[in-house]
């Protein structure tokens, strides 16, 4: 059976191009990334695993000195080796690619009275008005990477909506293939980066919303699940069991208090500041972070399309269910079905887990068609309907605000510090106190050097934990040894930096401190210390 629109023209094929031309080169244009994670861990994470740092440093990172760094390998080999103009390059086009299974989707679904090409036209126009949300234009050219991880997403679902006519219909080993192939896909992006773990149930909810018999239903369930766990080991297992070998938890330091690592304290250690936890916030919990930013994220945005998306779906599920919808839908019934169970059963899964907003970077990317697929089963005129969407589309494009991170000139090396002089990097070691991130410094730093982060948001010298204990030693024995040791602050967070030392029994020597910068940002101490007393 042939899935109507599965062929691209040439002419498609150049524009899709031209798109994810336009993103590398807004990327190079915009500079290197500066913001927080990347400084803090996105460097230091492959840095770390490809040179064999997770035995020697201690928790440089926090805790995403334990992340699973293979998404960050690909960027970092490309930067390192490279010219940092290729590596953005390549990061921009990557997360451009986005615009390929929107085509798609909006191309196979679009039921619009119009010409092949007037029909291509508006699936373009609405994969492109996805690309521009705040949050997403906010991240083109950073390593959060859930632009990229969207990409993963979307291709999956993008087989389910575009070959749902197979998977419904078609022959069980066909329709078992495209469901394997679209699970395989959903599955790698959580392997790559456990938060995607929503989607992996929303894709499960696709699934069944295809519809067929039990039977159809059934093979196309366990072919997806299947594919989905095989797609989430082949990135994720071999990092996991590493984790439990090394520290007896294979998500360190994450949920500890069932796991039980003697390393780290009874605690979950997740970031559950956003997560709603009263029944009206949870309600509202869409127009709350449209209205301020900081009820669901640490990136300043504005952008209202979550919001209509949460308010016009349910609204439009209702009629439906009601049998009161349009008799001319403006997206194919089907297909908007799937569209509806993965984005309703994803944000569900993701309010009750994160509640972080750029965790659902997918929402403003997909909220055109999903918005489209709404208004279009709404019981109104065909005009009146055109004319909704219309002032709904503008609406999003003139009140989107995206608060761009700064960025660094694009630049070679890489990354670039003016530390001072080791004079015997052999037997030196150095520690790191406070919150601030300095993953990335301590790549630049001669590789005989352990670094341990005794203080920040993972340890601190009087949690007693495990990890700080063993730490304490390691200095101690450093210390008799007689050997130098020093340390690297945030030049603002000295006073932090002092009291930590203290209960190390170590002083700083200040007059032989030293400041220093970075070719990203930040200035930063290098201070000697001393034995206190």
């Amino acid at each position: 059976m042939t899935e109507p629109n599965a062929r691209l023209t040439a002419r498609e094929a150049v524009f899709l191009g031209l798109v994810v031309l336009f993103w590398a080169g807004f990327v190079i244009l915009l500079g290197k990334d500066t913001s927080w994670d990347f400084r803090n861990y996105h460097w230091y994470a492959p840095y770390a695993l490809l040179n064999h740092r997770i035995g020697i440093d201690v928790a440089v990172a926090h805790q995403a000195s334990y992340y699973n760094p293979y998404l960050d390998v690909p960027f970092y080999l490309l930067a390192a080796h490279t010219h940092a103009w290729i590596a953005l390059g390549v990061l921009g086009a990557v997360q451009g690619a986005t615009v390929i299974p929107l085509y798609l989707m909006g191309r196979s679904l679009l039921t619009l009275p119009l010409k092949p090409v007037d029909r291509g036209i508006a699936a373009g126009a609405l994969a492109l008005l996805g690309q521009v949300g705040a949050l997403t234009l906010t991240e083109f050219g950073t390593t959060y990477y859930d632009n990229v991880m969207a990409g993963f997403v979307l291709s999956g679902l993008c087989i389910l909506v575009v070959g749902r006519r197979t998977l419904r219909e078609g022959p069980p080993l066909k329709a078992a293939a495209l469901s394997a192939a679209a699970g395989l896909i959903t599955g790698m992006a959580m392997g790559l980066k456990l938060p995607e773990m929503p989607y992996c149930v929303g894709f499960a909810a696709a699934l069944l919303a295809v519809g067929g018999t039990p039977r159809q239903i059934s093979i196309r369930l366990v072919a997806g699940g299947i594919a989905g766990v095989i797609g989430f080991a082949i990135f994720s297992a071999p990092w996991m069991l590493y984790m439990w070998h090394l520290t007896g938890n294979p998500v360190f330091p994450y949920f500890n208090e069932y796991w039980k690592s003697p390393l780290a304290l009874p605690a979950p250690y997740r970031d559950l500041r956003f997560v709603p936890t009263h029944f009206w916030q949870q309600i509202l919990f869409p127009f709350l972070f449209t209205f301020d930013w900081h009820v669901a994220n640490d990136l300043g945005f504005q952008d209202v399309r979550a919001a209509l998306v949460y308010l016009l779906l349910p609204i439009a599920a209702i009629v439906w269910l009601l049998r009161r919808e349009s008799r001319d839908p403006l997206l194919d019934k089907p297909g908007t079905a799937i569209l509806f169970a993965f984005a309703a059963v994803s944000y569900a899964v993701w309010l009750h887990f994160f509640a972080i907003y750029r965790y659902a970077i997918i929402y403003e990317m997909l909220a055109p068609l999903l918005l489209v697929g709404a208004v279009g089963l709404l019981p109104f005129t065909r005009r009146a309907r055109y004319l909704a969407l219309g002032g709904l589309c503008a609406l999003c494009l003139l009140t989107a605000r995206s608060d761009f991170l700064e960025r660094a000139p694009v630049e070679d090396p890489y990354i670039e510090t003016a530390l001072p002089p080791i004079a015997d990097p052999a037997h030196t070691m150095v520690l790191m106190t406070g919150d601030a991130p300095m993953g990335f410094i301590a790549t630049t730093l001669p590789p005989q050097i352990p670094v341990l982060r005794i203080d920040g948001w993972m340890v601190q010298p009087r949690d007693g934990s495990l990890i700080t204990r063993q730490m304490k030693q390691r200095v101690a024995r450093h210390l008799k040894a007689g050997r130098p040791l020093y340390l690297i602050a945030d030049a603002t967070d000295m006073s932090r930096a002092h009291d930590a030392l203290a209960d190390y029994g170590l002083a700083i020597r200040w007059p032989e401190c030293q400041q220093f910068d970075t070719n990203l940002a930040g200035v930063y101490q290098w201070c000697p210390l001393a034995r206190r007393t």
